[in-house]
């Protein structure tokens, strides 16, 4: 009996035991539950604070990309400012005087582009005071430096003869493709700035453009003064050059001899002011000029000499002498006063030239053959000889060594596809394209 009671008792005992290790493991689960979700709750507010924490950073970098951006802008501003006190301080003391337009009208402002060659300049200054001076009402003269290289402006504010502009130009670059050279957007940038200067500012009514590592001719300010009353009269002409790329003194002859020409040819050419105002707004970020496209031109043409008004003795700079002992240095610049003013230059207004030249290259005999350049020097008088294309040309102008190069669909110094120059003797060489002789409404024989 005693026994039986206390197996009784023993799985009392045992029940009792279990619910209280039921009741401590439902107490130990709660309270782990309870610990789980403030855990969870705590690891989730640790997130976000890390979350704030990141996007504060991010605030505080560009707040200070900002700061830094500010300070560039600052230090750039404030280089400028000193570098303008400086040329204020120059031009003051040198007591220049502004241009004021009571004496007479020019017939257009020159600025000579420039950067950092004060010896090219030099030489440049004094080439052109040799034949300026005369007509220095008619043809002021301007340097526009771009940048602020000490010697270029100490030789540009010792002349009184000159006005001095200065270009500061203190934005980074940014090139468009890669291997381009910087100094081609610069170049560009100072370009548009000192003809608005010219155009806006001072208001020329045309801007003769030199660069500083050129001579000029004797006749050049006359030839100019015969080129304004051509661009006034025929607004199918977009500007005048002084230049033939062709003008090597193999290839020229007669000082006397005006084309006009599909090429832009540039290296010392005047703009008329409304021309400027067409250009202006969409001038290029880089070389080459706007001029040089087709689709600018709008059926335009340049004004280009035989024999050129200028020469180009620049061998070093931001072309890195690309072409110049083959084509610039043997360039003749032309040693003879031509009387301009009493020169009839009607032939070159657009109604009378395409007569004028379809004459001249249908009294050209036709050369044909593999070996046109051989039968070109065995015939008296003009030759023309027809290319197929491009490269049928480029094979053409090679055996004569006259350029090659095309831009934007043209040959240089072509018009119409027609690219003449002088061969030897006086005879004239034309190299006709598939349809020139179509559109001058010759026939071909």
């Amino acid at each position: 009996m005693r026994g039986n009671k206390f197996c009784f008792d023993l799985r009392y005992l045992l029940i009792v035991a279990a619910l209280a290790f039921i009741y401590v493991q439902m107490r130990l689960f709660a309270t782990q539950s309870k610990y789980a979700d403030r855990l969870a709750a705590a690891i989730e507010a640790e997130n976000h604070c890390t979350s704030q924490t990141r996007l504060l950073i991010d605030q505080i970098s560009q707040q200070q990309g900002r700061v830094v951006a500010l300070e560039e802008q600052m230090k750039r501003q404030d280089q400028e400012c000193r570098q303008l006190r400086a040329l204020v301080q120059d031009l003051e003391s040198k007591g220049i005087k502004k241009l004021i337009g009571n004496v007479q009208i020019p017939v257009a402002a020159v600025v000579v582009m420039a950067c950092n060659r004060a010896d090219y300049l030099e030489k440049t200054i004094k080439s052109i005071l040799k034949y300026q001076t005369s007509v220095a009402s008619k043809y002021p003269l301007f340097i526009s430096q771009d940048g602020s290289n000490p010697d270029v402006r100490k030789l540009a504010l010792s002349y009184d003869q000159l006005t001095y502009m200065q270009h500061l130009d203190f934005e980074p670059v940014h090139t468009e493709r890669p291997g381009e050279l910087i100094a081609y957007y610069k170049i560009a940038r100072h370009y548009k700035w000192a003809l608005d200067q010219l155009f806006h500012k001072h208001n020329f009514s045309r801007v003769i453009i030199l660069e500083d590592d050129m001579e000029i001719a004797s006749d050049f300010f006359d030839y100019f003064e015969a080129g304004a009353t051509l661009l006034d009269r025929d607004k199918s002409i977009m500007a005048i050059s002084s230049w033939n790329d062709n003008g090597q003194r193999q290839f020229v002859q007669d000082p006397y001899a005006l084309y006009r020409s599909d090429f832009f040819p540039g290296l010392g050419w005047m703009l008329s002011k409304s021309t400027w105002a067409e250009l202006s707004p969409k001038w290029p970020k880089a070389y080459p000029f706007l001029l040089m496209l087709k689709e600018n031109h709008r059926g335009r043409q340049f004004i280009r000499p035989e024999v050129c008004r200028t020469y180009n003795f620049g061998e070093h700079g931001s072309s890195l002498g690309q072409f110049f002992k083959q084509y610039l240095e043997p360039i003749k610049l032309n040693d003879v006063q031509v009387d301009w003013k009493s020169m009839d230059l009607s032939y070159l207004l657009e109604d009378n030239y395409v007569k004028h030249f379809a004459d001249l290259v249908k009294e050209a005999k036709p050369v044909h053959g593999a070996d046109a350049v051989l039968k070109a020097f065995n015939i008296d008088g003009d030759v023309r000889i027809k290319y197929r294309d491009q490269l049928h040309f480029e094979d053409i102008a090679r055996q004569f060594g006259i350029f090659e190069e095309w831009k934007d669909g043209v040959p240089r110094a072509a018009y119409k596809g027609i690219v003449v120059f002088r061969y030897q003797t006086s005879r004239r060489v034309f190299l006709v394209g598939p349809d020139s002789l179509q559109q001058l409404g010759v026939e071909d024989n």
